[in-house]
């Protein structure tokens, strides 16, 4: 998704941006910002339709009301991210895209929890591009980084304990009582002798009280909803089919727009033939459009997705792409092995003096191909331009940043640019993008309509090919080590080069992500938690494919050569990988020795008899602040590796919700079991990706999901990101289990076995 951190400070250009005039939810109409609590036209409650401040205001205006909390920022205010209905419906606003991480259920939850709410009478909403809705810690609109829950455990355990605090003063007033004899429970104010008042009969008072600065929150201890197993509150509606995607939007009048895209990425039209395309019944337009990186598509608009395909299809288009660069994957693998030798940025620089003396040496070389989100959702993003601006419904990651680039694209002030967020189906990254691609492309469609008099909304879609041969990849990699032990498998000497391109380069995160020439969401995951002298060198080429985060970023890799060749130390100097493990830990890893101890307490290692032909396979690996370490068993049958039981440890200190992590593990799991796969790479031949659909670029199947069981670490702590750190130990110890059976260690993903 997004790197482990962002830079403390982001750049001042990025942050001046995200500073913006708010604007109302997608479901409300639009009021005046104020710094209260407001009540919407037709709405009695607790309103949070209107966010109450702007993004970069704390000090008060003349104008402010009495009741106003200056101190208070927007991401700490109630009226932004609490509704509560007569009916008591108590409805919470998300600061995050929810696609698949469950953050609709654990927000809600972690806010009820402090409210007193009745969990069964909780509702969730996405927000937008106001400033309320920004990352509490990063200040920018952002999913990613495993950070939701993270970042927003105590603003949403502030957001439900302030609105308690008020709905307990509104009772107090009623009954002429002192508050601290009143109580709440399950969504009422209890008094003393037995009175009692729902939440939503004292809404409408509350929202005319002074927001409270501070309050305080429950003792861990009194939970009662968070570390409670739940449902998610969108698993019935997703498994009905019931739940509409950002795909699903339709308004009136709504047209649907189909991109060509150059088959060489920076291409432009050379000539273009669309009368075919015109002549198709439903096609309204056939417009050339700019897209990312100065290529150029053409877009068919259409009255539904199917005569928009047609038109697509009948299109004759003659690219030219002779000032662009024509990636072959062949040749490129030869450059990053002829780039691998030369001297490059160093992250690590131990003294590799005894390398060349030591008794024992290994000598590996990796190779990870380029790999594509491929979520179930293709990219999308619906554009209504009106007088008093521009609307967009799109499952955004971040939606400041989207707005700001449809504000420019479409020559409109960012205030006049309202983003819906919209559920996603899935993204794994794909939908945070610093350049916004697909949703410039989709602004520039619609501006391009309206120009030429076609005065409506416009769906713009990808289709499963588009998604696959679009661009934005997780980036090829080459890893080189050398590695000197002795017969006790004491390292002396580790000599590592990474080659790959930069994800950072060229985008707002440039400056705070690459220092001395490295990238940091390349090399993150390299070294820690084991104590050995490394000397890293960094060569980061660039070439003319497009490059982003993909589920757990750099540790997709650095996982696997790390886990693989620690445990290659441990089986040549015949020792057992887990005590090996445990010994280079020491005292410094505590959460790393908690996971795995308790992954082989539960996988029964060391103690069970494997079936024959199955052996073991250990791994473990911190990303996101997070630990996952995995036992699995597996086999290779008729040459094909097998993965037979996944057995998890997680370290992710509090668990907010012990089913969210169940999942997100398990899913982590499948995903890195799907880079294992023959057939999960993305390769190019002549500047052209060769795969286009599932048919070529290989998700696991059914048939492919081993049984996974995960287990964590009791915690109180404050919680860590859980959305990525379940994917890149498994590759790792899979590799590790089907090392033991073969005798020959794994370089490359997907599996090479012959």
């Amino acid at each position: 998704m997004l790197p482990q951190a962002f830079p403390d400070e982001l750049p001042r250009a990025l942050q001046h941006l995200l500073a913006r005039e708010p604007s109302p939810p997608a479901s409300e109409p639009p009021v005046s910002p104020r710094r209260s609590f407001l009540k919407l036209a037709g709405l009695g409650g607790l309103a949070l339709g209107a966010f109450p401040m702007l993004a970069g205001a704390q000090a008060p205006t003349p104008a402010a009301p009495a009741a106003a909390a200056p101190a208070l920022k927007p991401t700490q205010q109630p009226s932004a991210f609490v509704h509560i209905a007569p009916n008591g419906e108590v409805t919470v606003t998300l600061n995050r895209l929810e696609f698949g991480q469950g953050v609709q259920t654990a927000l809600p939850l972690i806010l009820a929890e402090e409210l007193d709410a009745d969990w069964s009478l909780v509702r969730s909403r996405h927000g937008s591009n106001d400033g309320a809705y920004v990352d509490p810690v990063f200040g920018m609109h952002l999913t990613g980084g495993s950070n939701s829950i993270k970042h927003s455990y105590t603003q949403y355990r502030e957001l439900g304990a302030r609105a308690r605090a008020m709905l307990l003063s509104a009772a107090a007033t009623r009954w002429g009582v002192d508050v601290a004899t009143l109580r709440t429970q399950a969504g009422q104010v209890l008094a003393a002798d037995g009175r009692k008042l729902a939440y939503g009969e004292l809404a409408e008072a509350a929202m005319a009280l002074p927001v409270p600065t501070a309050v305080r929150l429950k003792d861990p201890k009194d939970f009662r909803l968070i570390g409670q197993p739940t449902n998610r509150l969108d698993a019935a509606a997703k498994s009905s089919g019931q739940q509409a995607f950002g795909i699903d939007t339709r308004l009136p009048g709504q047209l649907t727009a189909l991109v060509a895209h150059p088959p060489v990425f920076g291409a432009t039209v050379a000539q273009l033939d669309d009368r075919a395309a015109r002549a198709i019944r439903g096609v309204k337009a056939v417009l050339r459009v700019p897209l990312h990186g100065g290529a150029e598509g053409v877009a068919v608009v259409a009255d539904g997705y199917w005569p928009a395909k047609q038109g697509r299809d009948a299109l004759q288009v003659q690219w030219d792409t002779s000032a662009v660069e024509k990636v072959d994957s062949a040749r490129q693998l030869a450059q990053y092995r002829e780039l691998a030798k030369q001297p490059g940025a160093r992250q690590f620089d131990a003294d590799m003096a005894p390398l060349e003396t030591a008794p024992h040496r290994i000598d590996a070389e990796f190779v990870f191909p380029y790999l594509a989100h491929a979520p179930m959702e293709p990219l999308n993003c619906t554009v209504q331009l009106s007088d008093a601006g521009a609307d967009l419904w799109v499952g955004s990651q971040f939606p400041g940043v989207d707005g700001l680039a449809a504000a420019r694209v479409l020559g409109l002030p960012p205030e006049r640019v309202r983003v819906h967020v919209q559920m996603a189906g899935g993204g794994f990254g794909r939908r945070a993008i610093a350049t916004s691609d697909y949703v410039v492309e989709a602004c520039a469609i619609a501006r391009a309509a309206q120009a030429a008099g076609l005065k409506a909304p416009v769906r713009m879609v990808w289709s499963r090919e588009d998604d696959i041969r679009g661009g934005y990849y997780r980036p090829m990699h080459l890893h080189r080590a050398r590695i000197g032990f002795d017969a006790q498998g004491r390292i002396l000497a580790w000599d590592h080069v990474l080659v790959g391109q930069s994800i950072a380069a060229g985008t707002p995160f440039e400056g705070g992500m690459i220092k001395n020439g490295v990238d940091a969401t390349a090399v993150e995951g390299m070294r820690a938690p084991y104590p050995v002298p490394m000397r890293l060198t960094v060569h980061h080429p660039k070439l003319n494919v497009p490059v982003l985060w993909w589920r757990s970023v750099g540790s997709t890799h650095t996982a696997f050569v790390m886990e693989t060749l620690i445990d290659e130390v441990a089986r040549r100097s015949k020792q057992d990988p887990v005590a090996y493990r445990l010994r280079l830990f020491g005292d410094q890893h505590p959460r790393h020795r908690d996971a795995l101890q308790l992954a082989v307490a539960k996988s029964g290692y060391g103690k069970k008899r494997l079936p024959a032909g199955r052996a073991w396979g250990v791994a473990v690996h911190e990303s996101f602040e997070s630990v996952v370490a995995y036992v699995v068993e597996a086999s290779v049958r008729n040459g094909s590796p097998v993965l037979h039981r996944v057995t998890a440890g997680v370290h992710c200190n509090l668990v907010v919700n012990p089913r969210t992590v169940e999942a997100q593990v398990q899913g982590g799991a499948l995903m890195g079991l799907s880079m294992c796969l023959p057939g999960a790479a993305i390769t190019l031949k002549d500047g052209v990706v060769q795969q286009s659909n599932f048919g070529d670029f290989v998700v696991p199947r059914i048939t492919d999901m081993p049984e996974v069981q995960v287990h964590t670490v009791p915690s109180a702590e404050p919680p860590t990101g859980m959305g990525e750190p379940g994917l890149p130990p498994l590759a790792p110890a899979f590799a590790n289990a089907v090392a033991r059976l073969t005798g020959k260690p794994i370089r490359q993903l997907p599996f090479k076995l012959a």
